[in-house]
């Protein structure tokens, strides 16, 4: 008999143009603007590097289009360019709709779509790879993170109303998520916890991993 292929899978990386005011705001006063940019060019980096060890396809999606790429955006726009990676663009008026369009796309073309924020460096390439291996049993596999959200999401199917109405921000993002998933009839898996860095203590945390 032939041999089937292996589940096919797909990272997503969702990321903010950098720019110096309007990314970790959480970080500027102790760091300042520029300081908290080079912080989130700094994570942004770390993540892709992770994805980019797991051996999967990796996508890179923006938050927004951009008619000029600011200049910041530099050494994160070389470094795809040079891995000839995919770059899309977010789509949606809420987290969860953009989230949700993603993992819709990214289905059509692959069995497994997994998405990771650029201020998650605690994911790293066994933990994304375990989680692709958990789409074969589950609908949904998340990562939880130790402020009540999640550092990763990963489907093998979705549902409308899977990501709707969610809290954003708050402590109450993970459970949400799940009262949605049982809602939309889809089975989930919870990964062990990880940290995302928002506050100074996170980035002080990932400083002593480097």
């Amino acid at each position: 008999m032939p041999q089937s292929s292996p589940p096919s899978a797909v990272f997503i990386q969702f990321a903010k143009w950098p720019e110096a005011g309007r990314v970790k705001t959480r970080l500027m006063p102790e760091l300042g603007a520029v300081g908290a940019l080079e912080a989130h060019l700094r994570l942004t980096l770390a993540v892709l590097d992770n994805l980019c060890a797991t051996g999967y396809p990796v996508e890179f999606w923006w938050d927004r289009p951009v008619d000029d790429r600011p200049g910041e955006a530099i050494s994160i726009i070389e470094e795809l360019e040079g891995a000839g990676l995919v770059q899309g663009v977010q789509e949606g008026s809420t987290l969860g709709e953009r989230m949700h369009r993603a993992l819709s796309q990214a289905l059509r073309e692959y069995d497994r779509a997994l998405i990771v924020g650029s201020d998650c460096p605690s994911v790293d390439p066994d933990y994304a790879r375990k989680a692709v291996a958990c789409l074969a049993d589950y609908d949904v596999v998340l990562g939880p993170s130790d402020d009540g959200g999640y550092v990763l999401i990963g489907a093998s199917k979705v549902a409308d109303g899977m990501l709707d109405d969610i809290a954003w921000g708050t402590p109450e993002v993970l459970a949400q998520t799940c009262e949605r998933l049982e809602a939309a009839g889809l089975s989930y898996f919870l990964l062990e916890p990880r940290w995302d860095v928002d506050e100074p203590e996170d980035w002080a945390r990932f400083l002593r991993t480097c």
